[in-house]
């Protein structure tokens, strides 16, 4: 048995992405990751190597933060957070991985489990971009993309738990094929792996990151330039659906290629404003947490099930 702390409780949590695993830990109240750190997830060696690195990086942050008292984690795909299951995370190559048993174990620890963007979302609008704004759409754009919805301040996940796959509306029918055996997905145009890809594919680079795409398009590169200017279109279509059916008053742009700040989001801002008709246009900012955004995430709700267990023990 854990002895009773006076000091603040302290949690370990980890973001599950396609190319990283990020960890950190976090005190009670705090909104900044204490200790912080990532590993490459290496997903193609296989759904089994990836959890077995999962649970060698929680068990590497709990080395690093003995008095832990919860963990948190969470992952892409689609996720039952009822059972802690991980039903399908395409990237991960998991379907109906049981992640929160697994890793409650491995631990000795409570944890909590939630979806990666929901979890980033759930940061923003506690300590980000979304404070102060009860309906925005919360949407990372790295190696996948996706989106969470929040409606008066709570996430909506939709009746079987696949609620904001915006990766995969169709925006370029019967275009390249996509993890989710889908062809013309956003994730296949607009996305930081489909932007490499597709630079690689037109000019026989190799080992290109969507970050250095947009660098020689900045210094000229034509290539370079069509195809960035095409993801920022591809993802504007997406965006008008979502924007269509939600209504936000925000969109919060957050992933890898929000780092770019204005350079990314003033082009997409535009996109998005000359597709719209009789929709009300959102504010569109970039987030503030960046890619910690997740870990900081899963590190909430992982403070939220110790004050739940707190208050039913009271």
């Amino acid at each position: 048995m854990r002895p009773t702390r006076t000091a603040a409780r302290t949690v370990i949590a980890l973001d599950v992405g396609g190319t990283f695993v990020k960890g950190g830990t976090l005190a009670d109240g705090a909104t900044a990751l204490g200790h912080a750190d990532r590993w490459y997830t290496r997903a193609d060696r296989g759904p089994e190597a990836v959890l077995e690195t999962v649970l060698a990086c929680a068990e590497e942050l709990a080395g690093h933060c003995p008095d832990a008292e919860a963990a948190g984690i969470a992952v892409p795909g689609i996720v039952d957070e009822e059972s802690g299951l991980a039903v399908l995370a395409a990237n991960l190559g998991w379907r109906g991985v049981p992640v929160q048993d697994w890793l409650a174990e491995h631990l000795g620890l409570p944890v909590a489990f939630g979806h990666d963007v929901r979890a980033g979302g759930l940061a923003e609008a506690r300590a980000g971009a979304g404070r102060g704004c009860d309906d925005f759409l919360f949407v990372p754009v790295g190696t996948g993309i996706a989106a969470a919805a929040f409606s008066r301040g709570r996430a909506l996940t939709g009746g079987h738990g696949a609620g904001g796959e915006l990766g995969h509306v169709v925006v370029r029918p019967g275009g390249d094929r996509c993890h989710c055996g889908g062809h013309g997905c956003v994730e296949t145009v607009a996305s930081a792996a489909a932007i490499a890809r597709r630079y690689s594919r037109a000019t026989g680079w190799h080992g290109i990151t969507a970050g250095e795409v947009r660098r020689r398009a900045d210094r000229g590169d034509t290539v370079a330039a069509a195809i960035w200017a095409e993801a920022v279109e591809a993802l504007a279509d997406a965006l008008a659906t979502a924007v269509t059916l939600y209504d936000p008053e925000r969109l919060v742009v957050g992933g890898g290629l929000a780092r770019a700040g204005e350079a990314y989001v003033a082009p997409l801002r535009e996109a998005l404003a000359r597709r719209l008709t009789f929709q009300t246009m959102p504010e569109v900012i970039a987030a503030e947490l960046g890619d910690r955004a997740g870990c900081v995430g899963a590190a909430l709700l992982a403070h939220d099930l110790l004050a739940r267990r707190q208050a039913a023990a009271s």
